[in-house]
């Protein structure tokens, strides 16, 4: 029916409700009940408009379904994925940031016909004393000012930080307090504000707290029941230092044929977490933990995810392992799948691994399963072989990590290190992701895939024009790109600024990778086939792979109404969970952003040495050794008028002919670290040679 309603509009341009249902044969109740519900879910689908007397379809220059920018105190920028346009905020009803609308160009004007969602509904900010009244200010500049209903129920003082939920969206905006967050150089209330900012949901409510207190802290014999026993194979975590979920364990085992056999044991969360429990609809509401700073905001509570769940050592833990034959090559020969019980020797870390296959007399309390660890890093070294032969991507990211004093202040900051622990997991990982993948392929099982599709020929060029600059040698070709073409030109630069540089642009250049319930192989990791089962704590679709598996592999529920059900749930699911892992970035990065400004706040007037990371039209961009990145602006450049290459990426000195490119190492001083806007400004000093 949705087609043949778009085929009708497409040929008629608008039509009334009543000729749509006639052209259609509309006649019994039914079929009138099936066209109302079409119509409102093409709607939503933004593919066709109601102007309150008849449909049109939304197709051609003169339609842009987007998102608003405020970008002036004139007009609003509404942008898609190929158009932008602007709306003169005169006799336009207030926008916000973030709204999603639907734009109508005319000749005569260009106007909002439609609101679909509201991008602000929680704003925060602080009260000020003005007058002797409390005046409140958002943290982000609205281009509006506020009258808050409720101040009278609030005992508010200067600096207090407060949420504020909008009731009408007018000038000024209609809001109300809906929680305190406390006075704003109190320790942590800023990660609070940006978290708020951004709807995550910090608290688990009251309801998912009883269903918690249902759960038992230990495992009882009668749930062993069934499940294969590992509890005497020598089993150990290796994590982080600061680590207290421990989703998965790993145990392996030297084999006669030279290869070797691994099992990667995975917390069962799926048996304490029931579909529709409050605590699995709370946690497909979250999708996934995230990490910032100062805090994990968990998808699972504390009680789960550090308790019963983590696979903590020297305690009965129930599990799903992933049992994988390797030959002496780092080939897989052989897997099976099921339901166990370990209980995990040793609870080891990254560092001390690392530091224990350098040098095995340096960590005496290793030497009891030192030679499983011996055994895990020759496995990994063939396994990885394997991956650096199908073309798995490398792309050179830094990844920063602030250490924090107790009034929340960031006292240092460095980058995060991945040594070979790290990449020995990482390849036990993802060799269990791929044979979980395959099993559900192979049986065509719903499932939850981790996709990843080729990229934009045009996006790969400005890889292959940016080499050329560059002076790097780059035979890809954009439109018979294969992911190894991309690994070896990358893995090919011997400087390392340049290949940060290019790794930087080469995977701005890929399609963002999601979980889709089709599986369409992954092009960064060169895997056909590809899943996400691992780290069930943290990631709900890790948790919907378990179902998954527990519901047609391990119990054979396979009748037509059951797959019909998954294969719906995976499909609703994908979209959801691909948001939430989007959204969880935007607020890791923005909580970055905030510590590094906080960093550099007092450093003003210092002298720092970084790479150009990237150049614009209004000036270029410096990372800073330790990852931090600020911007040298045009307006600070008095000694030239510079010119922008948009084809070179560069600003040429009209005068001086001196020139800023991608990848010049440059000498600069920190003018301003403005907290508020979690901006850093620098001052070009001198090239560094």
């Amino acid at each position: 029916m949705k087609n043949k309603i778009l085929n009708l509009l497409k040929t008629n341009k608008q039509m009334l409700p009543g000729e749509i249902a006639k052209e259609l044969n509309v006649n019994s109740t039914k079929e009138f009940k099936q066209f109302v519900v079409t119509l409102n879910e093409l709607e939503d689908e933004r593919l066709i408009h109601n102007d309150h007397d008849q449909y049109v379809l939304i197709d051609g220059e003169e339609w842009i379904a987007g998102r608003v920018r405020d970008v002036s105190p004139f007009e609003y920028a509404v942008f898609d994925q190929d158009k932008k346009v602007y709306v003169s905020k005169a006799g336009t009803d207030l926008l916000m940031d973030r709204d999603e609308v639907l734009v109508h160009k005319t000749k005569q004007k260009t106007s909002v016909v439609r609101i679909y969602q509201r991008g602000v509904t929680n704003i925060v900010g602080k009260f000020i004393k003005y007058k002797n009244r409390y005046e409140f200010y958002s943290d982000v500049d609205l281009h509006t000012s506020f009258k808050v209903t409720n101040k009278a129920d609030f005992k508010l003082k200067p600096g207090i930080k407060a949420v504020v939920k909008v009731q009408k969206y007018q000038k000024p905006l209609v809001v109300e307090i809906v929680e305190i967050l406390g006075f704003e150089d109190q320790a942590g209330v800023d990660v609070t504000a940006i978290l708020t900012q951004n709807d995550v949901r910090q608290h688990f409510m009251k309801k998912v707290k009883h269903a918690c207190d249902q759960i038992p802290s230990h495992v009882y014999k009668k749930e062993m029941k069934g499940r294969h026993d590992l509890r005497n194979l020598l089993t150990v975590t290796i994590d982080g230092e600061t680590t207290k979920d421990f989703d998965d364990a790993i145990s392996v085992e030297k084999l006669r044929n030279g290869g070797w056999k691994l099992y990667v044991h995975i917390a069962d969360v799926s048996y304490y977490v029931s579909e529709g429990d409050p605590i699995d609809e709370e946690a497909y509401k979250r999708g996934t933990s995230i990490y910032v700073a100062d805090r994990v905001v968990p998808m699972l509570p504390f009680v789960l995810s550090n308790g019963i769940c983590s696979l903590n050592p020297d305690v009965d833990r129930l599990t799903l392992t992933c049992e994988m034959d390797f030959d002496a090559k780092g080939k897989r020969i052989g897997y099976s799948i099921y339901d166990s019980v370990i209980r995990s020797d040793a609870r080891c870390t990254y560092g001390k691994v690392n530091e224990y296959l350098e040098n095995p007399d340096s960590v005496e309390e290793y030497k009891e399963f030192g030679p499983m660890l011996q055994e895990f890093s020759n496995l990994a070294k063939k396994l990885n072989e394997q991956t650096i032969a199908r073309g798995h991507i490398l792309f050179e990211t830094q990844e920063p990590y602030y250490v924090l004093d107790e009034k929340g202040m960031p006292i240092d900051v460095y980058v995060k290190e991945h040594g070979w622990s790290e990449q020995m997991i990482e390849e036990a990982m993802v060799a269990a992701n791929v044979t979980v993948a395959h099993e559900l392929v192979t049986h065509e099982f719903p499932g939850m895939y981790r996709v990843h599709e080729q990229p934009d020929p045009q996006k790969l060029q400005s890889v292959v024009n940016l080499a050329r600059i560059l002076h790097c040698p780059c035979q890809i070709d954009p439109d018979q790109c294969e992911p190894i073409d991309i690994a070896q030109f990358l893995d090919s630069i011997q400087d390392e600024n340049t290949k940060e540089i290019l790794s930087s642009v080469a995977l701005r250049s890929m399609q963002k990778a999601r979980y889709s319930q089709e599986n369409l192989g992954h092009y960064g990791l060169a895997l056909e086939e590809y899943c996400h089962f691992t780290s069930p704590i943290r990631r709900y679709p890790d948790l919907l792979i378990h179902r998954m598996i527990r519901r047609h592999i391990l119990e054979k529920k396979n009748d037509e109404k059951t797959l019909n059900h998954d294969c719906y749930r995976m499909e609703k699911a994908a979209l959801h969970l691909s948001q939430k892992e989007r959204d969880a970035v935007t607020v890791e990065r923005a909580v970055n952003d905030l510590e590094a400004t906080k960093f550099m706040q007092n450093k003003v007037g210092q002298m720092f040495e970084g790479v150009i990371s990237g150049v614009t039209s209004f000036g270029f961009f410096v990372s800073l050794d330790n990852s931090i990145e600020g911007l040298v602006p045009l307006r600070k450049m008095v000694d030239d008028f510079y010119q922008y290459d948009e084809d070179t990426m560069t600003l040429t000195g009209e005068s001086t002919g001196k020139v800023f490119r991608l990848g010049t190492r440059v000498q600069v001083e920190v003018v301003e670290a403005s907290v508020p806007k979690r901006q850093i400004t620098f001052a070009y000093i001198a090239n560094v040679f």
